[in-house]
């Protein structure tokens, strides 16, 4: 099992090999494996980069590959339901099986941060969508986090969590960012 932990340097390992693999090409492991972190990490534009990387060979041979991608595609589009069929539909094998589960909650737990942020009611349909979640699951959930139900309307009304504003960035540290941006994209 993937500890969240350990999630980033297992990503820094896989990277390492698939740069150092002979003629360019690595195991179809190690892409299937990276692309689910890249999912896992949100970082949508780099697992789009390593999908046009993947030699057409690799993608035609590995089905589980194509499904990882079809995840990320509904990530790409926001759609939720999309995302949840994607991954539900699927039996993944043991090398991506804890990391799209990891996928998957993170993907829930986003959409609730957004829910909480963005509106002041919502149905339990679009809850349910945005979730992947079943009414009878995801109306307790919501009344746990504190979020009121309205029956007679089927409408939650999530509260609004309160996030902590990020400290002052100095400028040497907005430069340093910025330098590794500029860095990022250029080479």
């Amino acid at each position: 099992m993937v500890v969240n932990n350990n999630i980033d340097k297992l990503a820094e390992d896989l990277e390492k090999q698939e740069l150092e693999a002979p003629s360019g090409i690595t195991t179809p492991q190690v892409y299937e494996q990276l692309l689910a972190i890249y999912l896992y990490q949100n970082d949508l534009c780099n697992a789009k980069y390593l999908w046009k990387r993947i030699p057409e060979s690799v993608k035609t041979s590995t089905p589980e590959l194509k499904n990882i991608w079809t995840v990320g595609q509904c990530m790409w589009k926001r759609d939720f339901s999309g995302i949840y069929k994607a991954l539900n539909e699927v039996t993944w094998s043991d090398t991506v099986v804890d990391i799209m589960k990891q996928v998957q909650e993170s993907i829930r737990n986003r959409a609730v941060d957004l829910i909480s942020q963005a509106y002041s009611s919502i149905t339990i349909d679009t809850v349910c969508a945005m979730t992947g979640l079943t009414p009878d699951i995801c109306i307790p959930a919501c009344v746990e986090k504190g979020w009121s139900f309205e029956a007679d309307t089927n409408m939650i009304h999530p509260v609004r969590q309160v996030v902590e504003p990020a400290g002052q960035t100095s400028s040497e540290d907005q430069l340093y960012k910025l330098t590794d941006f500029v860095s990022f994209l250029e080479n």
